[in-house]
């Protein structure tokens, strides 16, 4: 497969749905339901669906595509998709709703339970981090030239932590404590959506733990970038997220450079 050719085409499905839900972005007064789990939907999280599916099935028609406001969580209807789109059409809707800009559009192809290709877009900040098998990953702002990125090698002080600004918890808070206990620093930055892991994947952050629900698709384009980036996204027995499952809600995760395990012994929650 020519990854580099299918990034640049995700890349412009990306920024199109992201134009998509600027459109929307820009009203005075969105619309906003609520999900039966009460997490918010809005008409851009719709019209950014419609957009995308349209463009991967034009780009890959035999790919099925797996999305947050598509989903079937019927196992028996995917267990059987060895390559599949997932995809978060609008991945933060809670910041998009506060207007802070740091919502994103994940795109991810997953091939035998991993993602082997991303693209994070941040429509607002037009930021772009993409990555691919083999290929590397890359932050693009704006117009300008893309950047290769790497995750920082080896920890020093202070230890910069992301950590999500709408769904903190006691998890967290007592892992940070236990950090600062025992000799680092932690420099908290909070920020939504799956920028947290780019940070990461940029070598602007250390490490990012996350000990509360996801789901598949808020995480799968992010763990391509920081894993082809240098990083790791594992579960808290050192494994990395596996996809496709049949509860597709993930496990608790790390996410950082190299060695995420060096920070398991801070956590509250084990396997």
């Amino acid at each position: 497969m020519d990854y580099q050719a299918l990034l640049g085409d995700v890349n412009t499905i990306a920024k199109d749905a992201g134009a998509a839900i600027l459109e929307v972005y820009r009203r005075d007064d969105p619309e906003v339901t609520y999900k039966d789990d009460q997490s918010p939907l809005t008409e851009a999280d719709r019209a950014s669906h419609r957009q995308i599916v349209a463009a991967l099935g034009g780009l890959e028609p035999s790919l099925p595509v797996l999305s947050e406001e598509s989903r079937d969580d019927v196992f028996a209807a995917r267990e059987g998709w060895d390559r599949f789109w997932l995809v978060d059409p609008l991945d933060g809707t809670k910041e998009f709703i506060k207007r802070n800009g740091e919502f994103t559009v994940n795109i991810a192809l997953i091939e035998n339970g991993q993602p082997t290709l991303g693209v994070v877009y941040a429509p607002d900040l037009d930021l772009n981090y993409f990555a691919a098998q083999g290929v590397g990953a890359y932050k693009q702002q704006g117009g300008a030239s893309a950047e290769e990125i790497r995750v920082v090698a080896e920890v020093s002080q202070p230890l910069k932590v992301v950590a999500s600004r709408s769904h903190r918890n006691a998890e967290t808070e007592t892992f940070l404590e236990r950090l600062e206990a025992n000799g680092f620093a932690p420099e908290i930055q909070a920020i939504g959506s799956s920028l947290k892991f780019c940070l990461i994947a940029a070598g602007e952050a250390h490490l990012y733990p996350r000990f509360g629900p996801t789901m598949e698709w808020d995480t799968a384009a992010a763990q391509c970038v920081v894993e082809q980036a240098g990083g790791a996204v594992v579960d808290l027995a050192g494994e990395p997220l596996h996809y496709n499952k049949p509860d597709l809600h993930n496990p608790f995760f790390l996410v950082s450079g190299p060695d995420p395990l060096t920070w398991r012994p801070f956590a509250t929650v084990h396997v």
